[in-house]
C-alpha cells in the first residue's frame, strides 16, 4: 500500500465525534439521541436473532455482529444517523457457506469481506453510487418496504412441534390488537408530546400492558435467549491455505458487494431525509473496518439496516450518539438486561416495523409513474419486483443495467447531421448528437458517399466522440471516401477526442485542438494524420 493510499485511509478512518447540529448541542438533544438509540436497540434484538437463524448460526453470533458493526460504523461511518448490523440480505448468502463448511469459515469470510470493503473505500469506489438513477432508488425503497413487511409476518407464526403454523382465533386477534395499538401510539403521540420518541413509547406501553395483564402472546424470549458475555477475540480456526482462500473468496466478494450496495443506498436515503450529502467512500471504509473486526470477535458481519435507520431518523437521531447508544444498549441487553428484554412482546416490535414500512414506501411513486417516461415507470416496477423476489443488490444492478440500456438507446437515436454545400462545391456534414457504440451504425448511414462531391467536411462541433466504436465508425467512413477517390476532413474534435484517437491507434494526432472548438482539425485519409486547420 502506497503512502498516499495509507494517508487517505487514515483520513477516512478518523472518527468525527462532533455532536453539533443546526440547533447546537444541548441536554435536550442528548436526551433525544440516547432515547432514539434505545428504541433502535430494542428493534435490533429480534432482527439479529432472526437473521442468525437464517444463517444457521447461534443467536449470539447475530447479536455480536449487530453490536460491533453498529458501534464501529456509528463512530467512523460517512453518515451520522445511519444504523448498521446483521442483515437478511447477507444472511441468505451465508447460509450455504455455513452448512457446507461450518461457522469458522464464515468468520474468515467476514474478515476478508471487510478487507475488500476497506479497499473499495480507499479507492473511493463509493462515488459510483451516483450512477444509480432515481427510478432505481424508488424501486429500491418500495421493494425494501415490502420485504420488511413480509419479514414481520413470520412473527404471526408459532411452533406446534411439527413446524410453524399461523396464529388463529383469540391469539391472532390479541396479536393484531397489540400491533394496531403500537401503530396508533406511534402515529398520534407526536401530536401530544415529543419528550419521548414515539416508537419507544409504543414499545414501552404495549410491553407494560402485556406484562401487567399477563397476556399470552409471543415474546422476544420465545425466539431465543439473548443472555451472553462480552464477545471474545477469536482468530477463525481455518487452515491458512490456498484451498481455504478458494472457498471463502467468492463468498467474500458477493457479501462485500451486497453490503456496500445496501449501505450506500441507505446512506443516500438517510441523506435525503436529513439534508446531508457525501461520505460514500468513508462509509465503505467504516463498513469494512466493522466487518473485519467482527470476524475476529465471532460475529456474522453486517451492513446498513434501512429499517432501523428509519426508526432512528424518525425518532430524532441525527448524530453519532444515537448509533453509539444503540450499540451500547444492545451490549447491555446481552450482558445484564436479557431477562427484561425477553419479556417484550413481538407485537410491539412488529407494530414499529409496520410504521417503518409505511414511512419507507414511496407512495408518491404511483403518481410519479403516470408522469415520467414509460421506461422509468418500468424500472420502478422492475426493481421493486426483483427486490422482493431475489435481493437488493441484484435488483439495483438490474435496474442500473436497464436504465443504462434505455439511456444508450435514446442517445443512439439522437445522431443526425445537417448538410450544406458551399460556393466551392464542398459538402459539410454538421454532426449532432453523441457518437458512441450505440449510434455508430446510424452515423455511418448519414453519408451519401457515391453522390457526394470530391471534398467532404465532417464537423463535430455539436457532437462528441465517446468510445472505440465511434473511432472505428469514423475510420470506416473515411476509408469508404478514400476508396472512391474523395477527400474527407474532420473538424472540431475536442482534446479528449484527440486523446481517444491516439490511444486507439486508429489515427495519428499531432495537432493541439482548442477544447473550446475554436480551431478546426483536418484528417487526411491519404496520410492518416489529423492536422491542424483554420
Amino acid at each position: 500500500m502506497t503512502p498516499a493510499i495509507m494517508a487517505r485511509f487514515a483520513r477516512m478512518a478518523k472518527p468525527d465525534l462532533s455532536l453539533m447540529n443546526d440547533e447546537g448541542f444541548t441536554a435536550s438533544r442528548l436526551r433525544i439521541e440516547i432515547l432514539s438509540g434505545l428504541t433502535v436497540a430494542l428493534a435490533l434484538v429480534p432482527e439479529a436473532i432472526a437473521f442468525a437463524f437464517v444463517a444457521h448460526v447461534h443467536p449470539l453470533v447475530g447479536l455480536y455482529a449487530a453490536f460491533i458493526v453498529g458501534l464501529i460504523t456509528a463512530l467512523f461511518g460517512g453518515r451520522p444517523g445511519m444504523i448498521s448490523g446483521a442483515t437478511g440480505a447477507l444472511a441468505v448468502v451465508m447460509v450455504a457457506l455455513v452448512i457446507e463448511h461450518g461457522v469458522e469459515y464464515l468468520f474468515a469470510t467476514v474478515v476478508l469481506m471487510g478487507l475488500l470493503q476497506i479497499f473499495a473505500g480507499v479507492m473511493q469506489w463509493g462515488k459510483f453510487i451516483r450512477l444509480v438513477p432515481h427510478p432505481v432508488m424508488l424501486g429500491f425503497v418500495n421493494g425494501l418496504a415490502i420485504v420488511i413487511f413480509l419479514a414481520q409476518l413470520t412473527q404471526f407464526k408459532v411452533s406446534d412441534g411439527d413446524g410453524q403454523v399461523w396464529l388463529s382465533g383469540t391469539p391472532l386477534y390479541v396479536m393484531l390488537a397489540l400491533v394496531a395499538l403500537t401503530m396508533a401510539i406511534i402515529h398520534y403521540l407526536p401530536k401530544l408530546t415529543k419528550v419521548i420518541p414515539a416508537p419507544l413509547a409504543g414499545i414501552g406501553i404495549v410491553a407494560a400492558i402485556v406484562i401487567v395483564f399477563g397476556l399470552d402472546v409471543p415474546r422476544v424470549g420465545d425466539m431465543a435467549s439473548i443472555e451472553g458475555g462480552l464477545p471474545p477475540f477469536h482468530i477463525p480456526a481455518v487452515p491458512f491455505t490456498w484451498e481455504t482462500l478458494q472457498i471463502i473468496l467468492p463468498y467474500s466478494i458477493i457479501l462485500a458487494a451486497i453490503g456496500l450496495i445496501e449501505s450506500l443506498l441507505t446512506l443516500n436515503l438517510v441523506g435525503e431525509m436529513t439534508g446531508k450529502r457525501g461520505g460514500a467512500s468513508q462509509e465503505c471504509v467504516a463498513q469494512g473496518l466493522a466487518n473485519t473486526v467482527t470476524g475476529f470477535f465471532g460475529g456474522m458481519g453486517g451492513c446498513a439496516m434501512i429499517g432501523q435507520s428509519m426508526i432512528n431518523v424518525k425518532s430524532g437521531g441525527r448524530t453519532r450518539i444515537a448509533g453509539i447508544a444503540a450499540a451500547l444498549f444492545l451490549l447491555f441487553f446481552i450482558l445484564a438486561g436479557s431477562s427484561i428484554i425477553e419479556q417484550i412482546p413481538l407485537a410491539a416490535l412488529v407494530g414499529v416495523m409496520f410504521m417503518v414500512v409505511i414511512g419507507t414506501f414511496a407512495w408518491n411513486s404511483f403518481r410519479i409513474m403516470r408522469k415520467v417516461p414509460l421506461i422509468d415507470a418500468f424500472v420502478i416496477v422492475l426493481v421493486t419486483i426483483v427486490t422482493v423476489a431475489t435481493d437488493l443488490a441484484v435488483a439495483v444492478v438490474v435496474g442500473v443495467i436497464v436504465s443504462a440500456l434505455a439511456y444508450a438507446w435514446n442517445n443512439a437515436r439522437r445522431i443526425h447531421a445537417h448538410t450544406e454545400i458551399d460556393a466551392d462545391g464542398v459538402k459539410a456534414y454538421r454532426i449532432q448528437g453523441p457518437l458512441f457504440f450505440g449510434s455508430s451504425d446510424g452515423f455511418m448511414e448519414l453519408f451519401t458517399i457515391d453522390a457526394d462531391p470530391s471534398k467532404v467536411i465532417v464537423d463535430f462541433a455539436d457532437s462528441r466522440v465517446v468510445d472505440q466504436s465511434a473511432l472505428q465508425a469514423i475510420e470506416a467512413v473515411a476509408a469508404k471516401y478514400e476508396a472512391v477517390g474523395k477527400q474527407i476532413q474532420l473538424r472540431h474534435l475536442s482534446r479528449d477526442c484527440h486523446s481517444l484517437l491516439t490511444k486507439a491507434g486508429h489515427l495519428m494526432v499531432d495537432s493541439d485542438d482548442d477544447p473550446e472548438y475554436e480551431i478546426a482539425a483536418n484528417y487526411s485519409v491519404r496520410t492518416g494524420i489529423l492536422e491542424g486547420g483554420h
